[in-house]
């Protein structure tokens, strides 16, 4: 079986390019100052920003990409077994955090598939794994109406 290289050299260096693209989504926006003059002579000064590159949101496959895997389940596979395994699972987290902090505003529906899609349940889960599941199926059945013929010679036209 041949063996995969590391995709990075040191936890260091993979930790600097998760930090490369947490400040990557940004986004990256100039300030213009304008100076005006008001009615009364005094000068004004006013700012306003300008995007160069809209911010974005922090995604797995965003991450994934900018680290340059090739695959969303070649980062998982490297998150599980992989050498820095512990800073992505850190990457992984604050991702989820960020789509956390998203569930106290407004707009909640996009966090909440995000969070689904990540593992989170919209209940807790009571039972411990691996314990039996008792279900108990309960049918009534109610004779109302018309009483079924049991032979042909009692079905009246």
């Amino acid at each position: 079986m041949r063996r995969k290289k590391n995709l990075f050299a040191t936890a260091n260096q993979l930790e600097a390019l998760i930090d490369k693209y947490f400040a990557y989504i940004e986004g990256e926006s100039l300030i213009q100052r304008k100076k005006t003059k008001g009615a009364d002579g005094k000068v004004k000064t006013t700012s306003q920003k300008t995007w160069l590159r809209e911010p974005e949101p922090p995604t797995i496959a965003g991450l994934s990409l900018y680290l340059g895997f090739n695959s969303k389940q070649a980062f998982e596979d490297y998150e599980l077994n992989g050498k820095f395994a512990d800073q992505l699972k850190r990457a992984g987290l604050r991702i989820e955090a960020l789509y956390e902090k998203k569930l106290h505003t407004q707009y909640t529906s996009g966090a909440i598939f995000a969070l689904k899609s990540l593992g989170w349940n919209e209940r807790a889960d009571t039972k411990q794994a691996g314990e039996p599941v008792n279900i108990v199926f309960k049918l009534d059945i109610n004779h109302t109406g018309l009483q079924l013929a049991s032979s042909e010679k009692e079905v009246v036209l």
